[in-house]
């Protein structure tokens, strides 16, 4: 998980989701309307339900245009496994979407890191579906939805490890009909997260927004983006709103 979303969660951790209201509320005073009425907008399309998840994506440009792939159809969340590549962001390419979007990362030595991924997501109740061609495949238009669905990518040099592959819950492969074997990642990424976003967002009763409390937590995570000297801000904001004191 990077520092910053760590020390995050470990902020608010002792806030109820009115008090954290109250915070974010006290903190829009510190920027512009048209960028509240921005957050307040964008909240509405975010999601978790459908999670990104790269496996040793060395090629930097690659990796960093998924995690904008990410924040232009609203999705959340970012896992990021490294086994045997460190991910690196290239703001070029990412184009500030490291801001708005949740990447946390599986980097540990001497173990498996795609198994500790997999482990957190399955006990986060998503279903991990392997982006590549297998006898068990199904069509991207043909991927059931039922459930939240973390879509794992791997590099374009070996494709997915064979860890990947053998402990995911499903496959999935994208139609095409010319010459060329494979699209490239970032590419495979957009049209994956593209297709199953309208999907998500045009299935009746499909609760796929972020929780009132999963909403309010992420603008408060994202005003310490825009805002200058955030923390030193709430801390005060919390003094005199006689709210707990922040753990800074």
């Amino acid at each position: 998980m990077p520092e910053i979303k760590q020390k995050y969660n470990q902020l608010f951790s002792h806030y109820s989701c009115f008090e954290k209201e109250q915070l974010y509320n006290a903190l829009t005073d510190f920027f512009s309307e048209n960028k509240r009425q921005l957050l307040d907008q964008n909240i509405q399309n975010r999601t978790k339900y459908l999670t990104l998840v790269m496996e040793d994506i060395f090629q930097s440009q690659n990796a960093s245009a998924v995690l904008r792939t990410a924040d232009c159809f609203g999705i959340q969340d970012v896992h990021i496994i490294e086994n045997q590549y460190e991910y690196t962001l290239n703001p070029d390419v990412a184009m500030g979407s490291s801001k708005w979007v949740n990447y946390y990362r599986y980097n540990k030595k001497d173990q498996d890191n795609t198994l500790s991924a997999y482990n957190d997501l399955r006990n986060k109740g998503y279903k991990i579906i392997a982006t590549l061609p297998h006898e068990n495949d199904v069509m991207l238009q043909d991927l059931d939805i039922s459930q939240p669905i973390a879509l794992v990518f791997g590099t374009e040099k070996t494709g997915l490890s064979e860890t990947a592959i053998k402990n995911a819950d499903g496959f999935v492969k994208i139609p095409m009909y010319g010459f060329t074997e494979s699209f490239n990642i970032s590419v495979s990424a957009a049209l994956c997260s593209f297709y199953l976003t309208e999907k998500m967002r045009n299935t009746e009763g499909l609760n796929w927004r972020l929780s009132p409390e999963e909403q309010i937590e992420q603008k408060l995570y994202w005003a310490r983006q825009v805002v200058r000297e955030a923390d030193k801000i709430m801390k005060k904001l919390a003094e005199d709103m006689s709210l707990p004191p922040l753990c800074l």
